[in-house]
């Protein structure tokens, strides 16, 4: 079964989770309902009345109901979930301790929990309790020891200036433009998320194409960011309102050109060159020696892509690091050859077959 780019599907999200097949989908984002259990009206200090998530939708008679209710949808998603698929969930105090452990029994494993601080909470009128300025993100593999998830680690270091994303991210609450309106000036879903979150974690966890599935649509976030980064998308909602607005949001937003969804790749996930394939391609000849960056130390090249330093023999990652009593050794960025210019790590040949590797196959 084949979805088109833009799926949106009205109904009962576990009903028309159930109807789809088996392995499809690459990611699931879910912003389920929260189960607030809110108590009373909530007003400001000067007596207006706060306008809080009491909808229907998050009401649940008992943790036991809202815990049935979360193992339904939860289970569905990571059946639809490829081998090599992720699930990022979403929720607060109220309900992510309690999704989290359905998810753990469910089977999936999680690589990451990430918070996300707000800039601007709302703050605690009641002053009875600390201002609750975060919401939290499960991130979640399907199965522990599975295929290989995605993960854009390059991209994402890229965005944050060349440093190591971490799991804190901070962005503000959907306010002015981004906040969609309905007809009377209020807020079209109370719950909206910030456009710049779902960016975010779409460029971390999915390739260009990729099919992304969101139980809870609601206004269409979800949507909107996945057409603007060349990903296909599924939504599920049940609310006539919330699919109008979410429709009307999507069809504005005009989709990057490929050539600039692209990311940052990863060496990882690049094709595997063995020592021993430069040798055999004539780039180094054994005999040839190879050299720590600052010259102080030299190896012998063999004729099976080993190196010799003395009596020591091994790979070029175990004589790197034999030779400088470490646990371990990087031997593509450790070891260099001389060229006119002077030293330079053998990685740079590496990433010269890998760049003759297809037109060789041509």
């Amino acid at each position: 079964m084949s979805f088109p780019a833009e799926t949106i599907i009205q109904g009962d999200c576990i009903e028309e989770l159930k109807k789809l097949p088996s392995g499809s989908v690459d990611l699931v984002f879910a912003d389920p309902p929260y189960n607030l259990q809110l108590g009373g009206d909530l007003l400001r200090p000067d007596n207006s009345k706060v306008d809080a998530v009491d909808d229907d939708w998050d009401q649940f008679e008992s943790f036991a109901a809202y815990d049935a209710f979360t193992k339904a949808w939860m289970a569905e998603c990571r059946r639809v979930l490829k081998d090599d698929g992720a699930l990022w969930v979403i929720g607060s105090y109220h309900n992510i301790f309690r999704v989290g452990a359905t998810l753990q029994d469910l089977g999936f494993w999680i690589l990451n929990d990430v918070v996300w601080r707000k800039t601007n909470p709302m703050p605690n009128f009641k002053g009875t309790r600390f201002t609750n300025a975060h919401e939290t993100l499960i991130w979640a593999a399907k199965s522990r020891g599975g295929r290989r998830y995605t993960f854009n680690y390059d991209a994402m270091k890229m965005a944050n200036d060349e440093l190591q994303m971490r799991s804190d991210w901070t962005f503000p609450l959907c306010t002015g433009e981004e906040r969609i309106k309905d007809a009377s000036g209020a807020k079209a879903h109370p719950t909206q998320k910030p456009e710049a979150l779902l960016h975010r974690l779409i460029l971390a966890s999915t390739k260009p194409g990729d099919l992304i599935l969101d139980p809870f649509f609601g206004s269409g976030t979800t949507g909107a960011a996945a057409k603007r980064l060349g990903r296909r998308f599924i939504g599920l909602e049940k609310e006539d309102e919330y699919i109008a607005v979410a429709k009307t949001r999507i069809s504005k937003v005009i989709p990057v050109s490929p050539e600039d969804v692209q990311v940052t790749g990863s060496k990882r996930s690049e094709p595997r060159v063995p020592f021993g394939q430069i040798v055999e391609a004539g780039l180094l000849r054994p005999g040839d020696v190879l050299y720590c960056p600052k010259g102080e130390r030299a190896a012998r090249v063999r004729a099976d892509g080993s190196l010799a330093v003395g009596d020591m023999t091994g790979s070029i990652h175990k004589v790197g690091a034999m030779v400088q009593s470490a646990p371990a050794c990087n031997g593509w960025t450790y070891w260099h050859f001389k060229t006119d210019a002077g030293l330079a790590p053998i990685d740079v040949l590496r990433i010269k077959m890998r760049k003759d590797a297809p037109a060789a196959a041509a």
